[in-house]
């Protein structure tokens, strides 16, 4: 990895994930859960935490943690540490939330002084155009993590596409867990997604897409399959094949295939073309270069678009899609977003609509990877014109609007990950258009999933070397 702004961060942030023991937190982060509605609580998560730790484990030991008053901890708040780069808070706060803040700290920091690690320097803080953070990781030790997801509990669910399922707890990454299907692990293709069922709690129901392995007269075949489970110690059971596309194929590559549970429990997947363009996108008798819309036990919704269309696919929701590897759903509209990878340039951004063709191999604003034409066509009537999209291509994978209030500056942005070009890519969404994009993390590796986790937190999982960071907020 060249040497850039991020190479000294991710030396800090790795370095304090040896001091901290590799933990990621199990407890409600302070102002979630109990006590969140407390405005100390509040008031420390927003602009203490980022420096300090989200549990108060990132203060040096020193002689007011034992004082019998808070005399010292509301001055030092008020006024700042300027030698140790803490700035002053006394026009932020109003001397009784001043007051209540130091009562908050001086009572959460933990009676094993031992346990404390120094608190973040300024020089690890990295500026954004808008918005404050820093680093810190919270796994290593993986290879390809491609899906991510979080348990109500706060342990982590991982896939790796080589096809085995973990579960990251108190600091460690668990033995593969049992019970999964068949899978052909090459090329693209291996263990891919996963998600909670929106009603996890109850059910217990857990989601992950693979490509699924076939045996066929010797030879390995593969197709795009989802599958739900429950996690039961360190086995899956009750496990229930809920799609499987067919047209198996000895290709190993464009499977999609991104999970997402809209607000009314349908869930939207895509799969790619299998690199069979010209026979797949634009016909509906297949289900190879679409979006897909089930229920949450496989069936399919009356009211999809292509329900009572002689021959279709009746999983079918939008067609004209070459890679899928993005799907979510805007929190305030509730409206399906996607990413897909165009050829060589041409990667896109779509707002996903019932029964829309986006035209791939029609239109694209790419080319062959031999540099030769594919279309002459950039639009087309009765096709969608993506959103955005990259020329050239970033290899987009993974993405997710930020839903909570953690970071004020990036209140309901898309982040989505470059593959090629190994960063974290903001955008920001005006309606129903692209209004403006950064590019964060540049050089931390290829980026295959960003998930915004459930204590508010973006969590960025790159590949070879494997490993998971999250980026807290510093105000």
């Amino acid at each position: 990895m060249k040497r850039s702004a991020f190479y000294p961060i991710a030396l800090i942030a790795l370095g304090a994930l040896f001091l901290s023991g590799f933990k990621i937190l199990n407890t409600p982060a302070p102002g979630y859960g109990e006590g969140a509605d407390n405005p100390a609580a509040l008031n420390y998560r927003n602009y203490c935490a980022g420096c300090h730790g989200e549990k108060m484990e990132k203060f040096t030991a020193k002689k007011w943690m034992d004082e019998p008053d808070n005399a010292s901890v509301i001055q030092s708040i008020q006024f700042g540490l300027e030698a140790q780069g803490m700035p002053a808070f006394g026009k932020t706060f109003s001397e009784k939330e001043l007051a209540e803040l130091a009562a908050y700290v001086k009572k959460g920091i933990p009676d094993d002084k031992s346990s404390l690690k120094p608190a973040v320097l300024p020089g690890a803080v990295i500026q954004s155009e808008v918005q404050k953070f820093i680093v810190d990781t919270v796994v290593t030790g993986l290879n390809v993590p491609w899906g991510l997801a979080f348990l109500p509990n706060g342990d982590l669910l991982i896939s790796e596409r080589a096809g085995t399922l973990h579960r990251f707890s108190d600091g460690k990454l668990s033995p593969p867990i049992k019970g999964l299907p068949p899978i052909r692990g090459e090329g693209q293709g291996g263990l891919l997604d996963l998600s909670l069922h929106p009603d996890y709690e109850k059910n217990g129901w857990i989601y992950f897409s693979y490509s699924a392995l076939y045996k066929v007269n010797g030879k390995s075949l593969s197709n795009t399959a989802i599958m739900r489970a429950r996690l039961k110690g360190d086995q899956l059971a009750d496990q229930q094949l809920i799609f499987k596309a067919d047209h198996e194929t000895n290709r190993t590559h464009h499977y999609g295939c991104k999970l997402a549970f809209d607000n009314e429990g349908h869930l939207f997947f895509g799969i790619g073309d299998r690199g069979q363009h010209f026979d797949f996108p634009q016909q509906l008798d297949n289900p190879n270069g679409k979006i897909h819309r089930i229920k949450d036990d496989g069936t399919i919704p009356e009211d999809n678009p292509f329900v009572r269309t002689k021959g279709a696919v009746a999983s079918i929701y939008s067609y004209g899609h070459r890679n899928p590897q993005g799907n979510c759903i805007h929190p305030l509209t509730g409206e399906l977003w996607e990413t897909e990878h165009g050829p060589k340039g041409g990667d896109e951004i779509n707002l996903i609509k019932a029964g829309y063709n986006y035209g791939w191999p029609v239109i694209s604003y790419g080319i062959n990877y031999d540099g030769s034409i594919l279309t002459e066509l950039t639009e087309k009537e009765g096709m969608e014109q993506p959103v955005f999209y990259w020329t050239p291509s970033i290899a987009p994978c993974g993405m997710t609007f930020l839903s909570g209030d953690r970071y004020k500056k990036w209140q309901h942005n898309l982040f989505v990950g470059s593959l090629r070009f190994q960063y974290l890519e903001r955008v920001v969404i005006s309606g129903q258009k692209v209004v403006h994009t950064e590019k964060l993390l540049q050089d931390i590796g290829r980026v295959r999933n960003v998930v915004d986790g459930p204590d508010g937190l973006i969590y960025v999982a790159t590949e070879n070397p494997g490993f998971i960071v999250r980026l807290i907020p510093v105000e």
